[in-house]
């Protein structure tokens, strides 16, 4: 089957949307699938194009199988909701030049990634001019987000920016998304039943079955033997509200059995950074992006998991993360409501989590206590991992769900 990708992020980003992506793109050609993806260089989370990959020019190659064209984008280093909006609008609209040029290949699904909803009516278009399904697969809801978060304010701006998505939404054969509360979601914004399909992000289970702690890579990072380690690896940005985990640290800081250990990149590690030095905390320790390959011992190394959310976030966005930790049996503190689907989660399956309030310093810090009292590894994690989160039962599902709708 020809299958066109279409999304903003894309691998080698490690982390996020771009990393799902790439995995997905990949598994698809091993599959015998002629696979074309159009992306943008990779820039994040640092927001900064990446060494090696043009950032004004279309770019055309092939990785692993996959056709790959990256469009120019204009990618701001301090992102505000109005770079935001022209970051997303650049990729938008260089990117349609290229949807146009895939006419003569003549996909027969096309599967448009969330963010960026602005690519939408070009992916509709192509659908439709060479009679392909199409496919949305949300990753996160943008309009939520921007305003759940507070990024955006105007009601004017909401009510335009809402009726304009559930117009989208409808018009896609097909809505995939990665957690039962963001399907819930997709059906508060009227989308039919029939049309939704679950896809969650999912893990290399394998890869992470009886790690044990690395020592050695703990000591490069600079944590010093005999420390619990209190873990967050993963993007540094708006939508996490890290200044909590700072916070905790500070009240937590006479433990001197602990440390937080903070991997990542994104636009706000700077002002964390800031943060944390004018505070004077030593129990703060920052290390970049890891490798791949470094992953699991990394993950397999935390005696506790911060899952950390704004309010706004839950259900808007999803922290890809978890898959990864749950498989490696970790034991998490997650910043969620109840009747989010993280807390629905963690009603379900007691014992997989510590699910707490988010943006509540106090329920925190009390949830690394009880976290840190959980035997690991956490054998309900790994079990609804092998279970529910396993790569290759997850992409059969959806590719056998919407390929065969396209046989």
């Amino acid at each position: 089957m020809k299958i066109l990708l279409y999304g903003i992020n894309y691998s080698p980003e490690l982390t996020g949307i771009g990393k799902y992506s790439g995995e997905m793109a990949r598994w698809l050609a091993a599959h015998e699938h002629e696979v074309r993806v159009v992306t943008a260089p990779p820039y994040y989370p640092q927001w900064k194009v990446w060494q090696g990959f043009p950032a004004w020019r279309f770019n055309r190659c092939v990785e692993d199988g996959v056709t790959v064209i990256r469009c120019p984008l204009y990618v701001p280093s301090r992102p505000s909701p109005l770079k935001r909006i022209v970051h997303l609008a650049s990729f938008s609209l260089s990117s349609s030049l290229a949807i146009l040029s895939l006419l003569r290949w003549k996909p027969e699904l096309v599967i448009l990634e969330v963010p960026t909803m602005f690519c939408a009516p070009q992916a509709l278009l192509l659908a439709k001019l060479t009679k392909a399904r199409s496919v949305l697969h949300i990753q996160d809801y943008e309009v939520d987000a921007l305003f759940g978060l507070g990024l955006a304010r105007s009601s004017a701006l909401k009510r335009f920016a809402s009726a304009v998505e559930r117009v989208v939404l409808r018009a896609f054969d097909r809505v995939s998304t990665i957690s039962s509360g963001m399907l819930q979601r997709a059906r508060q914004k009227g989308v039919d039943q029939q049309r939704l399909r679950f896809f969650p992000n999912w893990s290399e289970t394998a890869l992470f079955r009886d790690v044990p702690r690395s020592l050695g890579l703990l000591s490069r990072l600079g944590v010093e033997p005999g420390k619990r380690v209190l873990l967050y690896a993963g993007n540094i940005g708006e939508k996490q509200g890290l200044e909590s985990v700072v916070e905790a640290a500070g009240r937590l800081r006479e433990r001197d059995d602990l440390v937080f250990l903070i991997v990542g990149e994104g636009a706000g590690k700077l002002r964390l950074m800031e943060s944390v030095q004018f505070k004077g905390l030593s129990n703060v320790l920052f290390a970049p992006l890891q490798p791949c390959e470094e992953l699991p011992a990394l993950l397999a190394s935390a005696d506790c998991h911060l899952v950390i959310q704004k309010r706004g976030a839950a259900d808007a966005v999803l922290p890809s993360k978890l898959t990864n930790i749950l498989a490696v049996g970790g034991n998490a503190v997650i910043t969620a409501d109840p009747d989010t689907s993280l807390g629905l989660l963690c009603r379900e399956y007691p014992g997989i989590a510590t699910l707490v309030e988010p943006e509540s310093v106090d329920a925190l810090v009390q949830g690394i206590e009880r976290t840190l009292a959980m035997p690991l590894p956490n054998r309900i994690a790994t079990g609804y991992a092998r279970d529910f989160l396993d790569k290759e039962q997850v992409l059969a599902r959806f590719l056998a769900e919407v390929g065969d709708e396209c046989g």
